[in-house]
């Protein structure tokens, strides 16, 4: 972490995360006598799963995900590969279309958790090319999400920044993921930032 602190290397916590059509409710609000009623939508083919990197350390702090919903698509091995030498490492082609001898101008560290599509043999099969590219991916021990700076994000996401807690159609949740992402990201380059979270 001290590297990523001063800009020796890039880190980045990758995750996953999906989200159903309606959303945990944690409390309400209701005038007294009022019964709540909370619309439910079932989550069949309507879920939206993103995958997300945290880079929160250094001058280049940023968030970057993709979301899909079912007409997306899955979030599988060659959809993980892309995502990870396009928008987190910023390579400038696939691990195997590299010029022979290329490497990132610092290395790469991408912590993530022990989810089975990076574990999958395509990406097994990718990880000689992207360290020869200088990208490294480090799985934390299972059940430590505590280790994956990232996590808090999606609890933030799912509890506090989704304000209306049912969605009608995949879309219209998947634009409100994207528009409250955005709204993060947005966030870390704000210099503010850091004096709200040690508070």
């Amino acid at each position: 972490m001290a590297a990523a602190g001063a800009e020796e290397l890039d880190l980045y916590y990758l995750d996953q995360c999906g989200l159903a059509p309606t959303l945990p409710t944690g409390y309400t609000w209701a005038r007294a006598g009022v019964r709540v009623v909370v619309p439910y939508e079932a989550p069949q083919g309507r879920r939206v799963n993103v995958i997300g990197a945290l880079a929160p350390l250094g001058a280049q702090r940023r968030l970057v995900w993709l979301s899909r919903t079912k007409a997306d698509g899955p979030l599988d091995s060659p959809v993980f590969l892309d995502f990870l030498w396009r928008d987190v490492a910023g390579l400038p082609a696939a691990p195997e279309d590299l010029p022979s001898g290329y490497q990132r101008g610092r290395p790469c560290v991408v912590v993530l958790d022990n989810y089975s599509v990076p574990h999958s043999k395509a990406v097994q099969a990718a990880l000689p090319a992207l360290e020869a590219a200088g990208v490294t991916l480090f799985y934390v021990p299972p059940y430590s999400p505590e280790l994956n700076a990232i996590e808090p994000r999606w609890r933030h996401l799912k509890y506090e920044q989704l304000q209306v807690r049912s969605y009608r159609t995949a879309e219209a949740l998947q634009a409100a993921v994207d528009e409250a992402l955005t709204k993060q990201a947005a966030l870390l380059h704000d210099p503010t930032t850091p004096l709200f979270e040690a508070a």
